[in-house]
């Protein structure tokens, strides 16, 4: 299983971007996708989930600001990203789970300048 993260950079304190999960050799339809991100001397945690059926499920230091979406024809989950804090600067990994099985993409940064 491969996923390829993309779509990270450098943006200014309030900000937008647009973190695109692309998974070119397998279909998404039937998992659960999800962005976490892992800041320097922190721990991995949890953005953002959409299930199968389109259920989100969102970190509240991300509400409202972020937005999860998934297009299963293009295979691709996507993450809005708005009114960016310097707080939410972190390495973004995209996932997928299936029944407790996990998959990883290979991050992608995200730094946000105050």
């Amino acid at each position: 299983v491969q996923l390829q993260a993309s779509g990270g950079g450098l943006v200014d304190f309030g900000g937008s971007l647009r973190l695109s999960c692309a998974s070119p050799r397998n279909t998404i339809s039937s998992y659960r996708m999800g962005w976490y991100r892992q800041a320097p001397g922190k721990q991995r945690e949890l953005v953002a989930t959409i299930t199968s059926g389109g259920i989100t499920n969102y970190a509240d230091s991300v509400k409202g600001r972020f937005t999860i979406s998934r297009d299963n024809a293009k295979k691709t989950v996507y993450l809005q990203m708005n009114s960016l804090k310097p707080e939410d600067t972190a390495v973004y990994y995209c996932n997928r789970e299936y029944r407790g099985i996990e998959y990883w993409g290979q991050g992608t940064q995200v730094t946000v300048s105050s």
